[in-house]
């Protein structure tokens, strides 16, 4: 991994999102196989003329050289090593990469320490993407991944209360106890949201099967549903607050 102490130094990095810095300056924040999350500042991405301009959208992939500067990282050339383009080309498809950014934002922090894992399963996904594989399943199966990744991996093979191994019946979710809650312990708890036989059984494969295997699944339209409901309130529960694409990507589709 790169060493910040050193002046200029590459990095392999998604961005993120951007935002207007100064007069012409662009704010990255970006995910990074070396650094994880981090921000830089591109100077003059705003100007027609700029060069950077086209590699540092949102979803890109791109190879960038940064500088250390006296407070922040500064962007002094980039290289797009994939653009995702059928990304930017569909409102749904943009909506369901902005949510893939938007949960990876959300729960990481500025730390400055190589992540090759989360940053592998953020390019893969973006990839499943916009090569049209079936979105839900693609997303689902990122969720659980990322869920893994970050130390909120759920509990679904045994009662998250009683630790007795969960059998072949519907079943209840607890969003504090971080997983499945067996139907006698489920009947006296307070705020638990049922969750099916058919949901969990889906879940369950997406967490412990490979891509490859996971992507052999086909729920029906209500197993989808609910699996997509339970993990929305899970994800409320764990940032202490609502995302905000789950909502627009809705609205696109009614």
């Amino acid at each position: 991994m790169p060493e910040t102490k050193f002046r200029s130094f590459r990095v392999d990095a998604v961005i993120l999102r951007h935002s207007d810095y100064g007069e012409a300056d662009r704010l990255l924040t970006l995910f990074t196989r070396q650094l994880g999350k981090t921000r830089a500042i591109a100077k003059g991405a705003r100007k027609i003329a700029s060069r950077k301009a086209g590699h540092i959208e949102p979803f890109t992939y791109a190879r960038l050289q940064l500088a250390k500067g006296r407070d922040m990282l500064i962007l002094t050339q980039a290289d797009t090593v994939e653009a995702y383009q059928p990304l930017r080309e569909d409102l749904v498809l943009t909506s369901q990469a902005s949510y893939v950014l938007e949960l990876l934002d959300r729960f990481t922090y500025q730390d400055e320490i190589e992540n090759s894992a989360l940053f592998r399963l953020l390019t893969e996904t973006l990839s499943r993407l916009a090569a049209q594989a079936d979105p839900w399943l693609v997303i689902r199966y990122y969720e659980m991944r990322l869920l893994d990744h970050l130390g909120f991996r759920p509990q679904l093979f045994e009662c998250a209360n009683c630790r007795r191994e969960i059998l072949a019946e519907d079943q209840f979710f607890s969003f504090s106890a971080g997983g499945v809650i067996c139907p006698r312990c489920g009947q006296g708890l307070r705020n638990v949201t049922p969750i099916s036989v058919e949901t969990l059984k889906y879940l369950r494969h997406f967490q412990r099967s490979s891509y490859a295997d996971a992507s052999r699944a086909r729920p029906g339209p209500e197993v989808q549903s609910e699996a997509e409901n339970l993990m929305q309130g899970y994800f409320t529960y764990l940032l202490e607050r609502e995302l905000n694409t789950p909502g627009f990507l809705k609205s696109i589709k009614e």
